[in-house]
């Protein structure tokens, strides 16, 4: 199903790559690795031996695909907690070997691996056969995913999760075959930001209910109905007047509750602060605004609109949970003209 995924497109044809896409040097390969994945440890099983490695990439909003393959056998660890990604390794050929909790966990064809190596310690050993599908997506975009989707933030019961997931016979490769055909399926890779930020929700959300299942907790007992009326209709507040930016005090007086009860109780049923929900909400509309606004507009304007006055913060933040810059959606949300 995923054998020629990002090397051929939807019609069968080879997909034409601006960057190299393959290489025999150690240095472009764990180059290319650091780019698309985080800094870690990669060693040789073969001491002597040189990568035949692939590298191919491809963006869905937040979420990096890659299809890569060292060429020889590998032993990677010391994955850098302050990247902040979770890795999803789908193998496609050859097998891998992943740490879990007591040992260790193997996976071949067809079969997917998660990790939040923001949360967990993690090393794997490939073959000299493996190719892999992989996934990198930031944990803060995951946190804003199930937040929007569930109602809440899961705990690091899930987080700390190092499971295997989906299966030839679930929706998890499927999904991936879909995701890669309708990337590449205008003859070459697609950037059309509603085309990947759809893409984006689905492998987000499914694998939010992949992961969970496989750690054994049910995402659906934290949905949104569970919170107490106060909470949501705090919600309702923050999410229709975020370019306001409402105090949090303001709003606990307008429900009728102290602002710490307003903070526990998002603490308790959403997993994050009051202050939080209301930042994520903004930043959203912040970016819908930059992917829908008329060309003439600035960045800067709009960002000054939403009340945003530290504009280095605001990228950081921005780039965090979108993987690109504000200046980066604008350009390719406002078309060819504004390019010009």
């Amino acid at each position: 199903m995923l054998e020629n995924a990002l090397v051929l497109n939807a019609l069968g044809e080879p997909i034409r790559h601006r960057q190299k896409t393959h290489s025999a040097d150690w240095d472009e390969v764990e180059e290319f690795c650091r780019t698309v994945y985080m800094p870690y440890r990669v060693r040789p099983l073969d001491r002597l031996s040189r990568p035949d490695a692939t590298m191919i990439s491809a963006k869905a909003g937040c979420v990096t695909m890659t299809r890569f393959a060292y060429g020889t056998g590998i032993h990677l660890d010391r994955f850098d907690p302050d990247a902040g990604n979770i890795l999803v390794l789908n193998t496609l050929r050859g097998a891998l070997d992943h740490q879990t909790d007591g040992g260790s966990v193997g996976t071949g064809a067809g079969e997917s691996f998660v990790v939040d190596c923001s949360r967990a310690e993690y090393w794997l050993e490939g073959d000299a056969d493996h190719m892999q599908l992989n996934l990198t997506i930031p944990h803060q975009a995951m946190e804003d995913m199930a937040e929007r989707w569930f109602g809440f933030v899961p705990d690091d019961r899930l987080w700390t999760s190092r499971v295997k997931i989906g299966g030839a016979s679930s929706a998890w490769p499927a999904l991936l075959d879909y995701a890669t055909r309708a990337l590449s399926q205008d003859g070459g890779l697609a950037s059309d930001t509603v085309l990947a930020r759809h893409i984006e929700e689905l492998l987000c959300v499914e694998l939010l209910r992949q992961w969970a299942s496989s750690a054994g907790l049910n995402l659906e007992a934290g949905a949104r109905c569970a919170a107490p009326a106060y909470v949501r209709a705090a919600e309702e507040i923050l999410e229709a007047e975020a370019r306001d930016a409402p105090s949090i005090g303001d709003v606990a007086k307008r429900i009728g509750v102290s602002a710490r009860t307003l903070s526990g109780g998002f603490q308790k049923f959403r997993g994050i602060s009051p202050r939080a929900f209301l930042a994520a909400r903004r930043l959203e509309g912040f970016r819908e605004d930059l992917e829908t606004m008329p060309g003439d507009v600035t960045v800067t304007s709009i960002a000054t609109d939403w009340g945003f006055s530290n504009f280095g913060a605001l990228a950081g933040r921005y780039r965090e949970r979108y993987g690109e810059t504000p200046s980066q959606t604008r350009l390719r949300s406002a078309g060819p003209s504004r390019r010009h």
